[in-house]
């Protein structure tokens, strides 16, 4: 029999993420899923184990910003087995600083950088050690406001600056990692809908302007980058490494 790969998807108990476990889960994956609220990562096992049926997905929470946390974590999944396939999901827009000072500035974008680039960074490195070689999948997402920058309360300023930072850590993952048979893929999704990040109650106004931004004439879904991300991350994408890979419906072109 075919041992039964093992993924790992940050931020996986809602949205994107959760729509990544379950389409790694539907692929016959066990998947851990992570974040920071058990409570969530809980709803999430139930839901995906009524498809997947009992066993096929793994919550453990924890601040993934936190090194601490990252270890014991880590730890946890290393008792699974080679982790086949691992997807740095975990992220959240833009903090809004508390005044107009400087030192609010510089606090805002600590946590964003936390938020969206240290817990990548953790885990990664965490986990390092027990992705399988070859044949290892790491997946990162970041967004398409790190490739034409940001605009608007949900991407401006540091939420763009420190996606666009995964790119470069990424490509270098891709170099040290290639001889060992891993690949590493940046996918960079534009407007999802019905996600936390672009806010499920956001008017008819902006959700008529995101879907013009796109030539396809419709927002994405969790699903569309679930769908992507299941190939990336598949023993058929060997050959696929270190780029930087657009779902945006058009929003912004290839280069």
């Amino acid at each position: 029999m075919t041992e039964q790969r093992l993924a790992v998807v940050s931020g996986g108990g809602t949205g994107i993420g959760r729509a990544i476990a379950a389409r790694l889960a539907g692929d016959g994956c066990r998947v851990v899923v992570l974040g920071r609220r058990a409570a969530v990562l809980e709803e999430a096992r139930a839901e995906i184990e009524r498809t997947a049926g009992p066993g096929a997905v793994v919550p453990l929470a924890g601040d993934l910003a936190d090194p601490a946390a990252v270890e014991r974590v880590a730890a946890r999944i290393a008792e699974l087995g080679p982790v086949d396939v691992l997807v740095n999901n975990a992220g959240a827009i833009i903090t809004p600083p508390e005044d107009d000072g400087l030192a609010a500035l510089a606090a805002s974008w600590r946590r964003d950088l936390d938020t969206n680039l240290l817990t990548a960074v953790l885990l990664t490195t965490a986990l390092q050690g027990v992705l399988r070689r070859p044949g290892g999948r790491l997946v990162v997402i970041s967004s398409a406001a790190a490739q034409r920058g940001g605009a608007g309360p949900h991407s401006a300023g540091s939420y763009a600056a420190v996606k666009a930072a995964l790119h470069g850590w990424a490509f270098g993952l891709a170099r040290q990692l290639g001889p060992d048979g891993i690949t590493v893929n940046v996918l960079a999704p534009g407007y999802v809908a019905d996600t936390e990040i672009f806010g499920v109650d956001r008017d008819e106004e902006f959700h008529a302007r995101k879907v013009a931004d796109t030539l396809v004439g419709r927002a994405g879904t969790p699903e569309d980058v679930a769908e992507a991300v299941a190939y990336i991350a598949s023993p058929a994408a060997g050959y696929l490494t270190g780029q930087v890979i657009g779902l945006n419906g058009g929003a912004v072109l290839g280069r």
